[in-house]
């Protein structure tokens, strides 16, 4: 018997998946197929499959959307900040590889005429639909809580720099974090939704009271929680207790494990449920590329075990990937492979606003599709209904 539904009924399929344990917005499918045609998905359906031209079986395997990765400054030895366009894409492509079929090209603080400079570059790669958008991770960030950006290049989001950010990227800057607490930057929210640019809250030493009127005016996203914030204090919940609380902010989680205990990736996101929790990777171009020296905004990086570290022994970024950030999350942290599926993939296509497009197995959708074995190893990836 065969449950399936189609957007296109007299299309006829190229491939069909079949055999496989899905997740789709409805729950699992076991011994489920999806069909696909033209770089989309046809149909999704229980049983006996479709005849197509190309048939596999994935022999009882996982089936997930494609990664989608809001936060990642690199990878495979290049950064997203580099000269050559060719050489970011080498970035595109190792993260592609895990899992991640759509991602936001993050780059740290910089001179504004610089980081102008770095996001025309990017601007044009979003363009060629190879990013779905830029990530500007400052420099409109607090010096108590810098993390791995050079101090003295921090500054307050004035008029004109927001103005000249905005306009190098040509509609295609798509997050700004930013510290609430800085001179203009309530104000700077409002400018930036009007440029088309989701805000995120983010290194930040703000206290609640400082933090409330950055949400109210629009800001929607806790970059990389706990980290790089005034800790939680049970009476100053600072930005990690207004912002996982607030029903309007999604929170960003670095699952690596060295971030954050797995206790506190699990109390963060079933307080802010799948609807609010994105698992993203802050990798960096070490990514992909074993332990040794590499450079992060200008700022010399040490990876030791996985680990980048400052000279001061500040985390700068991980060397995390999305395929690991999802298992780590069900196999360590408890939480469903349901969950991991909406952390990954459903929630942050919702926050780019890219939900009908990608981030859930469903006909009409973009057939970004990974493969997982019964430990949730990577075994595959299709990006367009082609292997990535």
């Amino acid at each position: 018997m065969t449950n399936a539904t189609t957007t296109v009924p007299r299309a006829e399929a190229e491939s069909v998946l079949s055999g496989a344990r899905i997740v789709t917005p409805d729950g699992v499918l076991d011994d489920g197929w999806v069909s696909i045609a033209a770089g989309r998905i046809l149909g999704v359906g229980t049983g006996t499959p479709p005849v197509s031209a190309v048939t596999r079986s994935l022999a009882g395997r996982w089936l997930v959307p494609g990664f989608i990765d809001i936060h990642c400054h690199g990878g495979g030895g290049e950064s997203f900040d580099g000269e050559s366009t060719e050489r970011i894409r080498t970035a595109i492509r190792t993260h592609r590889a895990t899992g991640t079929t759509t991602m936001l090209g993050s780059l740290v603080s910089g001179p504004i005429p610089e980081l102008a400079r770095q996001v025309s570059r990017l601007a044009e790669l979003v363009e060629d639909g190879e990013l779905a958008g830029i990530h500007l991770e400052g420099p409109f960030l607090s010096a108590a809580r810098c993390g791995a950006h050079t101090p003295e290049l921090l500054r307050a989001p004035d008029r004109e720099s927001v103005a000249t950010l905005l306009t190098a990227g040509r509609g295609a800057v798509r997050m700004v974090t930013l510290a609430p607490e800085l001179e203009g930057a309530v104000r700077a929210v409002g400018q930036l939704i009007d440029g088309g640019s989701l805000v995120a809250i983010g290194h930040t030493d703000a206290f609640e009271a400082q933090v409330l009127p950055a949400v109210d005016a629009g800001a929607t996203v806790a970059t990389h929680l706990f980290n790089a914030m005034r800790p939680l204090h049970h009476r100053e919940p600072g930005p990690i207790g207004t912002l996982l609380d607030d029903e309007r902010v999604t929170v960003e989680l670095i699952c690596d494990l060295v971030h954050l205990h797995p206790t506190t990736v699990r109390m963060g996101a079933r307080h802010a449920g799948p609807d609010r929790t994105v698992l993203v990777t802050d990798a960096i171009s070490a990514t992909g590329m074993g332990d040794g020296q590499y450079e992060l905004g200008g700022l010399q990086v040490t990876v030791t075990d996985g680990v980048p570290l400052l000279d001061n022994g500040s985390l700068a970024g991980s060397s995390l990937t999305m395929d690991v950030a999802f298992r780590n999350l069900v196999q360590t942290c408890g939480l469903s492979v349901e969950d991991a599926v909406a952390a990954t993939a459903t929630r942050p296509a919702a926050v780019l606003g890219l939900a009908d497009e990608i981030g859930c197995i469903t006909p009409g959708h973009r057939a970004d599709l990974v493969v997982l074995d019964e430990e949730l190893g990577l075994r595959e990836v299709l990006r367009r209904g082609e292997p990535a």
